[in-house]
């Protein structure tokens, strides 16, 4: 079983007495600040000067300068930016400032796992990772609960990482739910596999083949959008509350009966292999040169692929369908454009 923390277990006097530097104030920054600074820690907002998340952060009445400027005063410095970016805003703006004995915090492994930034050997390099969005992370901090978190320590310079870790998970709200002890090797390979088999991969496949047959059999496009991606919510919501018993024990008898049978003839053995495939792919660090290197290079696979997404029939079938639902217009309030995946920012954080 896995090692679990608790409140009790961590000491929030540590995390007080250091200047902490949230690097992003996105989805994940905006709740750790605020949340740290509701703990009575002494906390700067670093972003790239023109960001439009500065006024954001501001408002709410947290200190905000330059990356570089936040991280020359810093003890503890969270980088909360997407993948592909963390390593050019440490090569640029946190290693020329970051001080020895701090302590280097993120979100995701995925960087220190594939080696994309080498912190020196004189700073602890630590992982506090909620396993909840922000806006939820901070609406339960808010409301004196916790979303659970992953702790993982890969550098302990100074042998004080670990209570400083705790210390820090204790003071976003996460140790009131639980933390539980990882590694940055698991916590990336897990969360990559996890994505890209399952979550996301693995769904939108499965709900545009499911969308495919049957309107190669015939059916209309609206009925079948219907039956294979708009009630995947109420399976996935099941699941979240009760794991997949709950699922099976709200559905009829008839879909429940046809789980048993037909699940295992669509979901085959031959997908588990390919799902190993997969997973290789990750462990080997493969899958993140191949994204690295499309990067780097403009983005063009990934562009390419999001382009042929979203020409997929069952987009445009979608929104059309989604103009009957009043409570799926009231939820859209945020920058997403519709029928589009491309962000308006190229740092998903805003950083």
């Amino acid at each position: 079983m896995a090692t679990m923390y608790h409140d009790e277990d961590a000491d929030l006097a540590i995390i007080q007495s250091k200047k902490v530097a949230v690097i992003g104030y996105g989805s994940q920054g905006h709740a750790h600040a605020l949340s740290l600074r509701d703990s009575g820690v002494d906390v700067t907002v670093g972003l790239a000067e023109g960001s439009k998340s500065r006024a954001k952060a501001e408002a709410e009445g947290l200190k905000v300068a330059s990356v570089a400027d936040a991280v020359k005063n810093a003890d503890v410095i969270m980088l909360l930016a997407p993948d592909h970016v963390q390593r050019h805003i440490y090569n640029d703006s946190i290693a020329p400032n970051m001080k020895a004995g701090a302590a280097l915090f993120f979100g995701h492994g995925f960087n220190i796992r594939f080696g994309y930034i080498k912190p020196p050997a004189n700073v602890d390099v630590c992982m506090v990772a909620p396993k909840g969005p922000g806006h939820l992370v901070r609406r339960e901090f808010s409301a004196g609960r916790g979303v659970p978190v992953i702790v993982a320590v890969e550098q302990d310079a100074t042998g004080n990482a670990w209570p400083l870790a705790l210390s820090y998970a204790k003071a976003i709200g996460g140790l009131r739910a639980g933390g539980i002890l990882t590694t940055f090797t698991e916590e990336t390979e897990t969360d990559l596999f996890g994505e890209q088999s399952v979550l996301c991969g693995g769904a939108s496949q499965l709900v545009m083949y499911g969308y495919e047959v049957l309107i190669e059999a015939g059916y209309q496009p609206e009925v079948a959008y219907f039956e294979c991606l708009h009630e995947l919510k109420l399976i996935v919501d099941l699941m979240y509350e009760g794991g997949i018993a709950k699922q099976r024990w709200s559905v009829s008898d008839t879909a429940e009966y046809g789980d048993y049978v037909s699940g295992p003839r669509v979901i085959d053995p031959n997908v588990k292999e390919n799902m190993k495939k997969v997973l290789a792919d990750i462990q080997s660090g493969a899958f993140a040169k191949r994204f690295i290197d499309d990067q780097d290079a403009g983005a063009p696979e990934f562009k390419s692929l999001r382009a042929k997404g979203e020409a997929h029939p069952i987009e445009e079938v979608g929104r059309n369908l989604r103009k009957m639902m009043s409570w799926v217009k009231s939820a859209n309030k945020d920058d997403y454009k519709e029928g589009s995946a491309a962000r308006g920012q190229t740092c998903r954080s805003d950083c």
